[in-house]
């Protein structure tokens, strides 16, 4: 494969957070190698693997900055961020795949000197047993362009999908390391970008595989993940003050369906208080026209007798929250 010259200005660095990732860390690494145009910088973060991580990034030669203990992935993407030479960089999960075009999309961005922030790259996510494509991303450009607050606050941005300006992520001190949002970092980690006014941008042709896991952190911690995002949005709705109400109570509504559906009913309560304080006792337009009903007298009440419902007529969509 003919590979296109690098740019001498512009420089691209991707950094791989990576726990115990001897399994797929190969299969990133060879997409890495069969880019277009090569990254400036391939830098792993191995946070305190007990696996052959650290030997594979090296069969790779990329450079390895070891941890003597496990941080987790936000805490690895930091220093990372701060390891880096380059002025962008692109993070990127160490079980997931790079297309070989993603490098010619990026440098097309940044090369025509008119760069935003962050351009956020569409992918295809596809089941890692079976091979099969499940979906397709869908960035709106236009919206991001618009109103990035917004857009960070309803729309889930996922990790590896990103390329970001260096001197920006470094200004407003890159990842959040909170636990309480650890199990939500990314959409912490985009809003925090928004609101601090970064510019935002989407780039429409695919160049990302997202490998669906079963044992993922997300999937295996479900309930953890909705209890982070309550925290991640009490946040936003600190910094934002009366802006952006309406949005944040629209998450917070639909994640106190999560928390009640895994019986978090303290969790569940604060997400309603919350909503309502901000937009007051107005859930979602396509909820029920008996929830909105049972909300106006009491929300969380309507919370309950809906999830007490949802158990008794369809036991099955609640078996596995068990």
């Amino acid at each position: 494969m003919k590979r296109l010259k690098q740019s001498t200005v512009n420089r691209i660095a991707i950094c791989i957070p990576a726990y115990n990732a001897a399994l797929y860390l190969g299969r990133l690494l060879k997409s890495v190698e069969a880019q277009e145009i090569p990254f400036d910088e391939v830098l792993v973060y191995n946070d305190a693997s007990t696996d052959e991580t650290a030997a594979i990034a090296l069969k790779f030669n990329a450079t390895v900055i070891n941890g003597e203990r496990n941080l987790g992935c936000s805490a690895g993407k930091n220093v990372l961020l701060n390891k880096t030479s380059c002025n962008y960089v692109h993070f990127h999960d160490a079980d997931d795949e790079l297309l070989p075009n993603f490098t010619h999309l990026a440098h097309q961005w940044i090369d025509n000197g008119n760069c935003p922030d962050v351009v956020l790259f569409d992918f295809e996510w596809r089941d890692q047993e079976r091979k099969q494509l499940l979906s397709k991303s869908d960035f709106n450009d236009a919206a991001l362009r618009e109103d990035p607050i917004r857009y960070t606050i309803l729309n889930q941005i996922n990790p590896f999908c990103g390329l970001y300006k260096v001197d920006r992520l470094r200004e407003i001190g890159g990842y959040d390391v909170d636990a309480k949002i650890l199990y939500n970092e990314d959409v912490a980690f985009h809003c925090k970008l928004a609101i601090a006014g970064l510019t935002f941008a989407a780039e429409k042709e695919i160049s990302i595989i997202n490998w669906r896991m079963n044992n993922s952190m997300s999937a295996s911690n479900q309930l953890k993940c909705a209890q982070a995002h309550y925290e991640v949005m009490k946040i936003n709705a600190d910094k934002l003050g009366n802006t952006y109400t309406k949005e944040i109570a629209y998450k917070l509504w639909a994640n106190a369906n999560a928390l009640a559906s895994f019986s978090d009913w303290d969790t569940a309560k604060k997400s309603i208080k919350l909503a309502t304080k901000l937009n007051g006792k107005f859930p979602p337009e396509q909820e029920s026209r008996l929830f909105k009903l049972l909300a106006k007298i009491d929300p969380y009440f309507g919370l309950y007798l809906r999830e007490q419902f949802i158990r008794f007529f369809k036991p099955d969509l609640r078996k596995k929250h068990r």
